[in-house]
């Protein structure tokens, strides 16, 4: 490898927004995150409601003020 011309590989902060910390390494000092294994619904096993949000059809229907036949 060429001298002087790679980034220092040093020792880095990870901040997430819920307040978790923790060492890696990188080439940047300090990495922010907005997402981390603390708080992911993935890691923690909490679902997001996402049986209120409603499938495509149901919001095009509503957008159009439109009633769905039934076959």
């Amino acid at each position: 490898m060429r001298e002087g011309i790679h980034p220092n590989y040093e020792e880095a902060q990870v901040t997430c927004v819920c307040g978790e910390s923790f060492k890696t390494k990188s080439t940047k000092k300090e990495i922010r995150v907005e997402v981390c294994s603390k708080c992911h619904p993935f890691y923690t096993g909490q679902r997001r409601d996402t049986i209120n949000a409603g499938g495509r059809i149901e919001r095009f229907l509503k957008k159009y003020d439109m009633k769905q036949e039934k076959k």
